[in-house]
């Protein structure tokens, strides 16, 4: 392996271990230590890739787009518009314990960096927008003239499943939103 890619590898992991454990504990409680021994790296190391810790939540938001290109990657291979927008549904039922556990990996981040003033915010926004504009494609795709509206509309029952699935501690509250959703979208994709 090359320099370069061993430090692109190394930057990534610690990028996605600083997602995992924010995720896990808040961007507050969250030490450069706690993501060194999540990334499996000695802490001064962490230093030579990262100076801050705000620049690890940058780059836990690169780690949140990264993923987000994955799934919809892996969507990609379902032949129709609905049948990708289930999938989707069912891959968010399929994390529904770390729902019960943490909430969204998006969504509460989203929430604590809104109380800050730094404007890292706007960059998870922009990551979060990518898979509104992902599912919006997928309406028009069926046809929809209010494809805007309908992408808002299931992102906002997930983030709030995941909200109460998350309070509640009930992945039960998550798989009965995921079947009224993937339903609602066959109803949708035949109407």
């Amino acid at each position: 392996m090359t320099n370069s890619a061993s430090k692109t590898g190394k930057r990534e992991r610690l990028a996605d271990a600083a997602a995992k454990v924010f995720h896990e504990q808040g961007v507050e409680k969250t030490t450069i230590a706690d993501i060194a021994r999540a990334a499996e790296v000695p802490v001064g190391n962490v230093y030579y890739y990262f100076k801050t810790k705000d620049q690890l939540v940058q780059a836990a938001i690169g780690a949140h787009a990264r993923t987000g290109q994955e799934i919809i990657a892996a969507l990609e291979q379902f032949d129709t518009p609905a049948a990708r927008l289930k999938a989707l549904i069912r891959g968010w039922v399929d994390q529904r314990e770390l729902a019960v556990q943490f909430g969204c990996p998006s969504g509460t981040l989203a929430t604590e960096l809104d109380k800050r003033a730094d404007g890292l915010d706007r960059e998870l926004a922009e990551v979060m927008r990518g898979m509104l504009d992902w599912i919006e494609t997928q309406f028009a795709a069926m046809g929809r003239s209010d494809a805007r509206e309908l992408a808002v509309a299931l992102l906002a029952a997930y983030q709030g499943i995941s909200l109460l699935t998350n309070t509640f501690r009930d992945p039960a509250m998550m798989e009965a939103e995921g079947r009224r959703l993937e339903n609602w979208v066959a109803a949708l994709a035949a109407g």
